[in-house]
């Protein structure tokens, strides 16, 4: 494979279950050394794409080849290509950690001077070093994610398919995580599917999200937001007429217009949010110039940051919108006279 080449590449993929359709016709890529966040509700289709890129699934139709190689006619092969963690990391309860890396080690045909080696490398990576000599069993959760982790790298495959690394963690524990997932970037490509959205747009350098098995967004999450959100949007907390706001709006940007306003409080103060199409931070432009003007009294200026859940909510919302939209009924016609 060369250098250009993307890691995976999957093709019209399906997959149905009894005349029910889990992935429909979905395409994409992952670059060599990516970070890919793989979003989307219960039921979308995630888990069941990730295990026909495992190979533990065979797809109804499409195609999947990793590093250049076909799932579907090449299963021996790409098992050697991907290390996988599933969601529910199944672990022997009974083994010392140190005991159960070197076990799967063998079985991924490592050699037994080479995997010493490895292990010392990863433990000191998962910071496992102080359990090495634990009982798998009465670990806690955040060490057996580690240990799913570091079973997942053991052999340095090109590929990493993690499906929920950080469910049921603790917020110190998830910053472990993120922090070793973030030290494979470059090195490996990686795939995560999670839930916690916050942890997908500080650690993947690119999302994609399904609903009802189908793609309905994809890219950086900052292009997700422009393209999805479109206008940036303000909040100003001021004693002010609607009419003067209109005006001086139209002075720092024309782009700026009223979205909304609430009745005055108590006090007299009302709060109006702005929308803008320009990317451009115009917070400091209008607290100076509505403080300026004595016919303000300015209590807070604030941009709205939009997240990655806002673009997920409204990424899966348009694809629901777009599936219970009523069809449109068949125009009248007279009918032929006799």
């Amino acid at each position: 494979m060369s250098e250009s080449s993307p890691a995976i590449t999957v093709s019209s993929l399906v997959k149905n279950y009894a005349g029910v359709t889990a992935v429909s016709n979905i395409s994409f890529t992952v670059a060599q050394g990516e970070i890919l966040g793989f979003l989307g509700p219960n039921g979308a289709g995630k888990s069941t794409t990730m295990r026909i890129l495992t190979g533990f699934l065979p797809a109804t139709s499409g195609q999947v080849e990793i590093c250049g190689k076909s799932v579907a006619t090449q299963t021996a092969e790409i098992k050697r290509l991907i290390g996988y963690m599933p969601e529910n990391n199944p672990l022997p309860e009974d083994m010392r950690v140190s005991e159960y890396l070197y076990y799967r080690g063998r079985l991924k045909e490592m050699g037994r001077r080479q995997l010493g080696v490895r292990i010392d490398e990863l433990l000191e990576l998962c910071d496992l070093k102080r359990v090495r000599h634990r009982i798998i069993g009465k670990l806690s959760k955040g060490f057996r994610q580690r240990i799913g982790i570091a079973e997942a790298i053991l052999a340095e495959p090109p590929v990493i398919i993690m499906d929920e690394p950080t469910i049921g963690l603790d917020p110190h524990q998830i910053l472990i995580v993120r922090e070793l997932i973030g030290r494979l970037r470059g090195r490996m490509t990686v795939i995560i599917s999670s839930h916690i959205l916050p942890e997908i747009e500080q650690t993947c350098d690119r999302v994609l999200i399904i609903n009802q098995g189908r793609v309905v967004a994809a890219g950086e999450p900052a292009a997700l937001k422009r393209e999805i959100l479109g206008r940036a949007r303000y909040t100003i907390d001021m004693i002010a007429e609607s009419a003067d706001v209109a005006a001086v709006l139209v002075e720092v940007d024309p782009s700026l217009e009223i979205t909304s306003e609430n009745t005055p409080d108590e006090t007299g103060f009302r709060t109006f949010e702005l929308s803008t199409d320009h990317e451009s931070d115009f917070s400091e432009q209008l607290l100076q110039r509505f403080a300026a003007d004595e016919r303000f009294r300015v209590r807070a200026v604030g941009r709205a940051q939009p997240t990655l859940e806002d673009v997920f909510l409204a990424a899966t919302r348009r694809s629901w919108d777009v599936v219970d939209r009523p069809k449109p009924k068949p125009a009248a016609t007279d009918a032929p006279k006799t």
